[in-house]
């Protein structure tokens, strides 16, 4: 009797309900940049420290992997939501 060729789909759909359990767009959110330990090259938190301007908060961004660690690259996005 053949093996059944659809004996990866259980793997599958696991990994598909694990991706989208957590939104991609889903952002942390600090009152100072000290608060952020562990970035990661990609990873993007909001920082509310007042530094920008009025409807702005800042952006901090895992820009690139160098040896002493993640660099970080810092920029006033429009905030979304209401204070």
């Amino acid at each position: 009797m053949p093996a059944p060729r659809n004996v990866q789909y259980p793997v599958i759909a696991a990994l598909a309900l694990f991706v989208t359990s957590a939104p991609a767009s889903a952002q942390h959110a600090v009152m100072r940049e000290a608060d952020i330990v562990d970035l990661r090259v990609g990873q993007r938190v909001l920082v509310d420290d007042g530094s920008c301007p009025a409807g702005q908060i800042k952006q901090v961004v895992g820009a690139k992997l160098s040896q002493i660690g993640v660099e970080r690259a810092r920029s006033c996005v429009p905030r979304l939501a209401k204070k």
